[in-house]
């Protein structure tokens, strides 16, 4: 299975530790296609429903059904990085974002670290 940076899966987080997103969600590739062809980890962040989040905060980036394949607006959740083995990714992806919007998720994780 073939694995690209940009592109979105769903996969189950279960099991999760406090405020960690838990079960189904759509989560982001970030990690470089060199890595990701690697028998490693694959780096992400965690997608929630637009609906579930109150506010805009400067660590989510809103992405729309057209942008990202996905059912529903989404939240990607900068600040909720997780390495995840590949085993827990589907055989494909639901969708894949474009380099400006990818640009806007680099930027947002960029001030969330402090980098």
């Amino acid at each position: 299975m073939t694995i690209e940076r940009g592109e979105i899966y769903f996969v189950n987080l279960n099991p999760v530790q406090g405020k960690e997103q838990a079960g189904k969600r759509p989560v982001l590739v970030l990690s470089i296609d060199a890595i990701n062809q690697l028998p490693l980890v694959v780096t992400v962040i965690v997608g929630t429903k637009s609906t579930n989040i109150k506010r805009d905060y400067a660590t989510n980036v809103i992405v729309s059904p057209a942008e990202s394949g996905l059912p529903l607006e989404t939240v990607f959740l900068c600040f909720q990085i997780r390495s995840l083995d590949r085993n827990r990714f589907s055989d494909r992806s639901v969708g894949k974002l474009s380099p400006s919007k990818m640009l806007e998720v680099e930027e947002t994780i960029r001030y969330c670290l402090g980098l």
